[in-house]
């Protein structure tokens, strides 16, 4: 049964984060920047919070606030949802979906931060599956490299 930690071998772990006190316009900078949709905000190696482009969008801009003079700390969300690095795809699917999120944190045994998955790696790690499986079966069938 593949797993979380299968995801974050072929995507990578490499997290991008904030901290609390910076301003909602370096959030959203770092994220285009990056081209990535959340960050991690960390205190002291610790996660106290994710701020997302739905945040951004959400709680700054749609209220006309400046994100230049509001904190990454007054918007972003505290309760944060985390998986283990060993949680199934399946689990880690039904958190996205019982949810409502699309970023989500991966930590270890000891609640240290190993990565981030969001529901497009989740996504893109099953199509891979399923394009190698069609791939095997075709030739299979008609004995032919198909080329994938």
């Amino acid at each position: 049964m593949a797993t979380v930690h299968d995801v974050l071998n072929q995507k990578g772990s490499q997290v991008f984060s904030i901290g609390s006190k910076a301003s909602v316009l370096d959030a959203a900078l770092l994220m285009n920047e990056h081209r990535i949709g959340g960050l991690v905000v960390l205190k002291s190696a610790k996660i106290e919070g994710i701020i997302t482009e739905r945040v951004v969008l959400r709680r700054v801009v749609a209220q006309r606030v400046d994100p230049a003079d509001i904190t990454v700390k007054e918007v972003m969300t505290s309760d944060v949802y985390c998986c283990k690095k060993d949680a199934s795809i399946e689990e880690a699917r039904g958190i996205f979906k019982n949810q409502r999120i699309r970023h989500l944190p991966v930590i270890d045994d000891k609640g240290m931060l190993v990565g981030m998955i969001s529901i497009g790696d989740i996504n893109g790690w099953q199509l891979n599956g399923q394009e190698k499986t069609i791939h095997y079966l075709k030739e299979y069938l008609y004995g032919e490299m198909s080329g994938i």
